[in-house]
């Protein structure tokens, strides 16, 4: 497997041959690339960074590679061990530090572990950046300090608590309201700090949780990704516990997805849209999403008076485009909600506690809530990628084809129908290319998801 360098991190399987999957050796290499890289965006000056990992098996020693070579190249370290991707981030912007390392592959399984790198706001490095410091990388000119200008651990702590202290002092997180309703709640963590920091901030917010995957082992119970077909358990215990909801999250806690009470996925797309929807009913503002987001991010956003713009996949992008549009709400349609009155960064606890103080609110289940919205059908589809497949050959043609169709180039090839849409690009994370639909219903978002391998294999001579 070949080293994944992108704007959403450094990722690769654990072990085997250096340069190719993800090695102590390249572990340090990118770690001082990224040191070379914030010392020089900083004149020089002795940096401080935090250190967060989620509970992966390869997280600990990651990090002590990670930690030490830091120290190495003159770094001071605030080691926050194991926390959330969004709360290793308010740790940045709390501490007030010049960057941040958080160790985790997201939703990848177990066998995968990743970089991502933070600049002084707690965002990821943009696309010139992280360019910078792929070229640190292949530089080996690099001087280390000697043993007087060594860095040094200057804080070791738990930053989780802190991380649900700053949620909860949300003005529009209503802690009475959700305590009022005395939601049962069943949590799904897939063994990893979710499983810590989840049932804490319910119970917080005096919910009866039930916990399900919650120690943080590091041995995922299931597929981490929370997509339906691997969420079987939850939904089983869900109806069986008579509980009011179920709430997923992936190994590091920027996904957030919700199971309704009958069992059924209230649907990671519609993650955004309910809490937008809550959002925009006390203030009018603008609202970003990707590409291969739902158009009811749209819909609910217009109905609210506001106006959505669609930005390129990939967190940095849809933050850049946030800022551009001064939107008050955003995120990924797989369930990574951003709200920028905490910090520019998906974060499954933010979610959590204004979704349920809107579900509280409206007083009404899942399922009502649920119908309240559009109806739109995902369909989420993929095709390995081979040295047989051109991905820009295919694009382009798949462009050509359809010129006569609204489409949009700039992040892959983006089809809007007048019912439907399709969304082809290639995987920032995974070597793949990724093939959404969306449609009025599951058969024609699959129909039409169907359609497109077809035409890519015939492209291809699959």
């Amino acid at each position: 497997m070949t080293l994944i360098k992108s704007i959403s991190g450094i990722r690769g399987t654990i072990g085997a041959q250096p340069g190719e999957n993800l090695t102590p050796i390249d572990v340090v290499k990118f770690t001082t690339a990224y040191s070379r890289f914030m010392s020089e965006k900083n004149d020089g000056k002795r940096l401080t960074v935090v250190v967060g990992r989620d509970a992966r098996i390869s997280g600990e020693m990651v990090e002590k590679i990670i930690v030490g070579t830091l120290l190495g190249c003159g770094v001071n370290v605030i080691n926050v061990g194991l926390c959330t991707t969004p709360g290793t981030e308010m740790a940045v912007i709390t501490h007030k530090a010049d960057g941040g390392i958080i160790i985790t592959a997201s939703h990848n399984p177990k066998q995968w572990n990743a970089l991502k790198l933070l600049n002084e706001k707690g965002e990821f490095l943009n696309d010139a950046e992280g360019k910078k410091v792929l070229a640190y990388a292949e530089d080996d000119s690099y001087q280390f300090p000697d043993v007087d200008h060594l860095g040094k651990v200057i804080l070791s702590e738990d930053f989780n608590d802190t991380h649900i202290s700053q949620v909860l002092a949300l003005p529009l997180v209503d802690i009475e309201a959700v305590k009022a309703r005395k939601f049962k709640v069943v949590v799904d963590a897939v063994n990893s700090i979710g499983g810590v920091v989840i049932p804490k901030l319910l119970r917080e917010l005096g919910c009866d949780v039930v916990e399900l995957n919650c120690e943080p082992t590091g041995e995922f119970a299931h597929n981490p990704e929370p997509l339906p077909q691997n969420l079987t358990e939850i939904s089983e215990v869900i109806v069986r516990e008579g509980a009011d909801l179920g709430i997923v999250v992936d190994p590091d806690v920027d996904r957030l997805a919700f199971v309704s009470e009958d069992g059924t996925m209230f649907v990671e797309e519609y993650t955004l849209v309910a809490v937008a929807d809550y959002i925009l009913s006390q203030k009018v503002g603008n609202t970003v999403s990707n590409l291969s987001s739902s158009r009811a991010l749209r819909d609910v956003t217009e109905a609210h008076g506001g106006s959505y713009t669609a930005s390129a996949v990939g967190e940095v992008n849809v933050v850049a485009k946030m800022k551009e549009t001064g939107a008050i709400i955003g995120g990924e349609g797989n369930g990574g909600v951003i709200y920028p009155e905490l910090h520019y960064g998906r974060d499954a606890l933010v979610g959590t506690a204004l979704f349920l103080t809107y579900l509280a609110k409206k007083n009404m289940t899942m399922t009502a809530l649920r119908a309240t919205y559009p109806a739109y059908y995902a369909s989420k589809n993929k095709i390995e990628l081979t040295p047989a497949i051109d991905v820009d050959k295919v694009l382009l043609e798949m462009k050509n084809r359809y010129a006569s169709e609204n489409v949009n180039d700039i992040d892959g090839v983006k089809i809007d129908f007048a019912q439907s849409w399709v969304h082809l690009r290639k995987s920032n994370t995974e070597p793949i290319i990724r093939i959404y639909t969306e449609a009025k219903s599951p058969v024609e978002a699959d129909e039409l998801a169907q359609r497109f391998i077809r035409e890519i294999s015939e492209i291809c001579n699959l």
